[in-house]
């Protein structure tokens, strides 16, 4: 035959081996003894170990990221670097706007855009 004692906090009567009370949801003496968690307890552990986890994979995202971006710069630089020297070895066009040394084929500065090369009327007859 089971015993039955008062819930701590609302006095219902429980079954002295419940973990809960099944009226307002507080942990027994048993409940204590048992060490057992409340399912929100459980439920903000897995929320705490999922916000770890993504601050991880951030983290590691970010610092790909920057190198991705450094990796892409330098080859970027010395893609320019090389299109500059190959400027100034094949008779450059300096750029009226900013100074920048172009191919002498270049139709359009490299470093600001503007126009080269004259544009070219076409001569057609009428």
């Amino acid at each position: 035959m089971k015993t039955l004692v008062y819930c701590s906090n609302c006095g219902a009567k429980i079954d002295d081996d419940a973990l809960f009370c099944p009226k307002c949801g507080t942990k027994t003496q048993a409940g204590k003894a048992a060490k057992v968690t409340y399912p929100a307890d459980e439920l903000r552990d897995t929320f705490y170990q999922v916000g770890i986890e993504l601050e991880k994979a951030f983290t590691l995202a970010a610092k790909e990221t920057r190198a991705a971006f450094k990796k892409v710069s330098e080859e970027f630089q010395k893609k320019s670097d090389s299109s500059q020297q190959a400027a100034s070895s094949e008779g450059a066009v300096a750029c009226p706007k900013c100074g920048a040394k172009n191919l002498s084929s270049s139709i359009f500065c490299s470093n600001c855009g503007v126009r080269l090369a004259p544009v070219e009327e076409s001569q057609g007859s009428t």
